[in-house]
């Protein structure tokens, strides 16, 4: 869920997704700027195959993800001229059925587990470290991809925010809020929806290193430069061993329970508002304060 950008529609030649080798460095970049990057299907799937070209290049040692223009991402795109909600895909993160031609919970439920907790839940086990590169706005479905990442370098006017509860709604469909934060912040910053800057992330540990935004991808790529140095299964176990660690504490059955809820308020929504997000457009969500 969240707010996307009220913008001219993007040109038709640009790609929803920049993919690009630097030595042992692949960067992948969300490009669509005139929306704060807002994620629609054909980005989501854009993303997933740039993801699995890193993942198969034996050159590639470390994965950069971005976003171009002044925002990281803005979060799910629910108000662009390219919403393609509607639109069926070819399902590549699990096996429900195609959602296009369902109604109601079952093609919400579909969905979601696809393009969002599945597509999510794969791409943190990407067998090679990928680094969020932060600027600006990373808000709800913005929060999903940098919390993927077993990294985040944020600029210093990033800011981070989940305003999905003034929907009726306990967060993003990828809820990591108590694991990449203590759970009386997480629930401070749920409860409010207030943006988090980036130095209070990173003194709760959501942020690893905050740099001028001029410095931004200089020093993310310095810092993927000297992992690329690393042994590429020595990195791949590694990684392997702290996310099962996480997973141990709770992660993974975690998101599912949490999965459960976030529909119940979607159909609540359905039956009491006036749609499944609660009446909350984009508008409605910029005049909340999101």
């Amino acid at each position: 869920m969240t707010a996307a950008h009220d913008e001219p529609h993007d040109t038709p030649h640009e790609e929803t997704v920049r993919y690009e080798v630097s030595g042992p460095v692949a960067t992948v970049t969300m490009n669509r700027p005139a929306y704060r990057n807002a994620q629609n299907s054909a980005m989501t799937y854009a993303l997933d195959r740039a993801l699995y070209r890193a993942a198969d290049d034996d050159t590639v040692k470390v994965v950069v993800l971005a976003g171009a223009g002044e925002h990281f991402s803005a979060g799910h795109d629910i108000g662009t001229p390219e919403r393609d909600a509607h639109l069926p895909f070819d399902r590549k993160a699990g096996l429900w059925w195609d959602h296009s031609d369902k109604a109601g919970a079952e093609s919400r439920f579909a969905r979601e587990s696809e393009v969002y907790l599945g597509m999510c839940r794969r791409w943190r086990e990407l067998p090679k470290p990928v680094i969020a590169s932060v600027q600006g706005a990373c808000v709800a479905g913005g929060l999903m991809l940098a919390w993927v990442c077993d990294l985040i370098v944020a600029s210093e006017d990033a800011f981070f925010a989940d305003p999905v509860v003034r929907m009726g709604i306990p967060g993003v469909e990828y809820f990591a809020h108590p694991w990449v934060m203590p759970p009386r912040i997480a629930k401070e910053f749920l409860f409010t929806g207030e943006r988090m800057s980036a130095r209070r992330a990173y003194e709760v540990g959501m942020v690893n290193r905050v740099v001028p935004r001029a410095e931004l991808t200089v020093r993310t790529g310095e810092l993927a430069a000297r992992i690329a140095d690393m042994p590429r299964m020595g990195l791949a176990l590694t990684k392997r061993a702290v996310n099962q660690a996480e997973d141990l504490q709770g992660l993974h059955t975690g998101l599912d329970s949490v999965f459960g809820l976030h529909h119940l308020a979607h159909a609540h929504n359905a039956e009491t508002a006036a749609d499944p997000l609660g009446g909350m457009d984009v508008r409605a969500m910029k005049k909340a304060g999101s």
